[in-house]
């Protein structure tokens, strides 16, 4: 299954596990990359010590490519950039900044970078900056991203086309008939958070894992505009925001609400009331948590039914 995102990184499958906050440490990381995947350390909660020691420990249990998930507004970033360029990390993610500070610096390095973009506008301009590949996110996505609320959809077929590097989609993807549908509106492959934190291997809290499973159609909501955006189940944390919204709250109080360590209570320390719980609409497709090589087996299954079917009669009028 090679095409010019697999060859450009050396995996199998192009399917890239996003390097979600508080679920994506190594364990998830080197089984992802074991199965044919691109498996992602997610470096935005992790102090530079841990993820030195992550960076260690993916290493020792994969000698497949695995990358790292950067947000460039990592308030101690030169010293994950330091940890990444030591241990000679095949791939870096870059999010939420500006690609140029920091892709000269680590493709100097051999470092193959990836940005997250929400929008055509972005895409050209990580082009510009000379990163290898853009991630492009529509805003079914869990966690943070874009303000204009562009679907998957649209996104990737806005883009494709118009940039010359691989694409990548994100956003509303858990199975491989979505992953067929990204690529045949131009993608060249996917990147898939929400059904790898529903996973054995994943650094979530089992109650976290539990209540994507529960979680139904409808059941999560972009909020926080204001601040920045990010996609919530609606739990007890998410209506004392609808309440503050009603009272038309002002950034500050907003802020006040949130207030500090919120993902990690709710994701890496299971409170299912006053945590953050972020995760992506297509939530209410996942009802099982697996390894995460089944995960990668299915999807690539009914990626390849799916093009079966793609040459039937449903398809031929």
């Amino acid at each position: 299954m090679e095409n010019k995102l697999t060859a450009l990184i050396g995996i199998q499958y192009p399917i890239i596990q996003a390097g979600m906050i508080w679920c994506s440490g190594w364990e998830l990381a080197s089984s992802v990359s074991n199965s044919g995947g691109l498996g992602i350390i997610g470096a935005g909660s992790m102090y530079p010590e841990i993820l030195d020691n992550q960076i260690e420990k993916c290493k020792k249990a994969t000698n497949k490519p695995f990358g790292v998930n950067l947000p460039l507004l990592y308030p101690d970033i030169e010293k994950h950039i330091e940890t990444i360029i030591k241990h000679k990390v095949p791939v870096v993610i870059t999010s939420a900044g500006n690609p140029k500070i920091w892709t000269s610096k680590l493709k100097s390095e051999g470092i193959i970078v990836l940005h997250v973009v929400s929008s055509l506008k972005f895409a050209i301009k990580a082009q510009e900056a000379g990163v290898d590949a853009v991630i492009a996110e529509g805003f079914e996505a869990g966690g943070h991203n874009g303000k204009d609320e562009t679907t998957t959809l649209c996104l990737i077929p806005k883009i494709s086309g118009e940039i010359q590097i691989p694409l990548i989609a994100a956003g509303g993807i858990a199975t491989g008939r979505a992953m067929l549908a990204v690529m045949n509106l131009g993608a060249d492959g996917v990147q898939i958070g929400s059904r790898f934190i529903a996973s054995n291997e994943s650094s979530a809290h089992n109650s976290f894992k539990h209540s994507i499973l529960n979680t139904e159609e409808g059941g999560t909501m972009l909020t926080l505009k204001e601040l920045t955006p990010v996609r919530l189940i609606k739990n007890g944390f998410y209506k004392k925001l609808e309440l503050a919204y009603e009272k038309d709250a002002s950034t500050e109080e907003l802020n006040s609400i949130l207030g500090k360590g919120r993902a990690k209570k709710g994701m890496f320390e299971g409170d299912l009331e006053e945590g953050e719980l972020e995760v992506g609409q297509v939530a209410s497709l996942i009802k099982e948590i697996k390894p995460a090589s089944e995960i990668i087996n299915e999807i690539i299954a009914e990626y390849k039914e799916a093009i079966k079917e793609q040459n039937t009669e449903k398809f031929n009028f």
